[in-house]
């Protein structure tokens, strides 16, 4: 013990050292935030923030930042357990190989950890805390989940004795653009998405954002958080926006809802509940507001009722701004569970199955052109007690499906009262066998917040 309280009292005023694997966006916004603003950093710790090592798989290329005096690895693993650091920040993405790899050799040398990786968090998330814990270091990844927003640390410290019963948001810029877009101007969901791809708000292969997988990583993580349960990636609902069309938004709009892709997870009392997929929100509620790449967090609880968090979700500066306040944590020594609580006290993820939903269920089919077509689908719904608060056909509601061939075909949009998520999937089977419909249908669940 004195010999640790010596070498504490010796590095007193020393810079903290920092790694950083990944000089990307990220990377190279959190070294120029950190450079530039080394006289806010003294106020606030008495003492420099630096980045003296580096590992990136380019030296010459221009980030934008200088990069000359620092010491540079070609080996994560090596810079995460280097004795030249104090704290190791993890950018370079990936749920396994050199990002877990590099991770797990800097906790286990007793270095803290952050970063922005939440498909490894998802993936090892349990397992990478409870090495954190044994080797009595910190574990900190708020950039991971919704970029610039503190979600994270809102609900590892904020929220004192209060009970989160459900949580939900928006959790994807690039779906939400997507979306935003195809309501705001009547383009289609490629126009969209090729314009996404050109400013750089989509990958080149957008199918793990448009496809739900993102969101899905995110809201698993949460859950964790929100419910004290191990992470279960893997145990949930997710349908992502690439069958959302003008039809769908049209109706929307004309019934007073907007189109959002939206993660949500909520206790139950038979478990929890997870899912992510497109939804009808009210516009009156504000997180229907919630446009462009913007994300917003919402937290039902017993104390504080909603509390709404907005901001955005991607782009260098807001996810090095997550990525700095993490360092700043460490640099004070704030030292709590990552999960929230210590991993052996997680409960086992009991998964819930998909309840019934308040407002019920837009559902868009493609209904063959002949007599009794319309009052055959209504009576199947009747046997199953689904009940119908509208049936919607318009002459501009023209959804081509492949599928229909020459098939004389109209889009009908039905409207439910609340059911239950199997009703409707048993329901749509048989009217499929009855032969009414072409095509498959576009369910869309009716959330009213």
């Amino acid at each position: 013990m004195i010999k640790e309280i010596e070498k504490a009292d010796s590095n007193a005023g020393a810079p903290i050292r920092i790694g950083v694997a990944g000089v990307g966006t990220v990377g190279a916004a959190l070294v120029n935030m950190l450079q530039g603003q080394q006289d806010v950093v003294q106020k606030r710790f008495g003492r420099d923030i630096e980045v003296t090592a580096v590992c990136a798989r380019s030296r010459s290329r221009d980030r934008g930042v200088d990069l000359s005096a620092v010491e540079w690895f070609d080996d994560p693993v090596q810079l995460a357990k280097s004795d030249s650091i104090d704290l190791y920040v993890e950018l370079m993405g990936g749920e396994d190989g050199p990002a877990l790899a590099s991770i797990r050799a800097a906790l286990e040398a007793g270095i803290p950890v952050v970063t922005a990786n939440k498909a490894l968090i998802a993936k090892h998330g349990v397992e990478i805390a409870r090495l954190a814990e044994k080797h009595n270091t910190s574990f900190s990844f708020e950039a991971a989940v919704a970029g610039g927003i503190p979600v994270i640390k809102t609900l590892r410290e904020g929220l004192g004795l209060a009970r989160v019963q459900r949580v939900y948001g928006i959790m994807n810029g690039t779906c939400n653009y997507i979306l935003t877009r195809m309501s705001n101007e009547e383009i289609s969901f490629a126009a969209c998405l090729k314009d996404a791809q050109e400013l750089g708000y989509a990958e080149a292969d957008p199918t793990f954002d448009i496809e739900g997988n993102d969101t899905a990583h995110k809201l698993a993580i949460l859950t964790s958080l929100c419910f004290g349960t191990e992470i279960a990636a893997d145990e949930m609902f997710v349908e992502g926006i690439t069958r959302i069309d003008q039809a769908d938004i049209k109706v929307a709009d004309d019934l007073g809802f907007n189109i959002k892709l939206l993660g949500v997870a909520q206790r139950t009392p038979d478990g929890i509940e997870q899912r992510v997929h497109p939804t009808l929100i009210p516009k009156s509620s504000t997180i229907a507001g919630i446009d462009g790449v913007m994300n917003a967090i919402a937290l039902e609880t017993n104390h504080v009722q909603e509390l709404l968090m907005a901001g955005p979700g991607a782009g260098g500066e807001a996810t090095a701004a997550s990525v700095l306040a993490d360092i700043f944590d460490s640099a004070r020594g704030t030292l709590v569970p990552p999960l929230g609580m210590p991993v052996d006290e997680l409960a086992p993820y009991k998964k819930a199955r998909m309840r019934a939903h308040e407002g019920g269920y837009f559902i868009r089919l493609n209904a063959r052109d002949i007599p009794g077509a319309l009052a055959a689908i209504a009576s199947r719904m009747g046997e199953s007690d689904i009940s119908l608060e509208s049936v919607i056909q318009r002459p501009d509601l023209v959804v081509n499906d492949p599928e229909a061939g020459d098939v004389a075909t109209r889009t009908v949009v039905l409207i439910t009262q609340e059911t239950m998520e199997e009703s409707v999937r048993q329901t749509l089977d048989r009217v499929a066998q009855d032969g009414f419909i072409v095509g498959t249908p576009q369910v869309i669940r009716i959330e009213r917040f």
